[in-house]
């Protein structure tokens, strides 16, 4: 898209996880909404991020289902460094 302004990628960027996890206003979430529906990579990035959700929810689920080195990895890279030993 020849005029799809970047700088609107970016500036949404910090309110994605607030988007996915619907604590944002409805006015904001409407602009992202509105963002996502003419820009492929931000809808991507939310895509992923709520795919990546889904599935730490699962892994908390039934943690035994995860190798215990995947989780480890996964949880080290989500920051969650307090839950890679229970």
């Amino acid at each position: 898209m020849l005029d799809h302004d970047q700088s609107k990628c970016q500036s949404l960027l910090g309110y994605l996880s607030d988007y996915v996890d619907g604590e944002l206003d409805p006015e904001l979430c409407s602009e992202i909404e509105q963002h996502l529906e003419g820009c492929h990579n931000c809808h991507i990035v939310v895509d992923t991020l709520r795919k990546t959700i889904s599935l730490y929810h699962e892994i908390l689920k039934d943690p035994a289902d995860i190798p215990g080195g995947v989780r480890e990895r996964l949880f080290r890279t989500l920051n969650l460094d307090d839950y890679t030993h229970h």
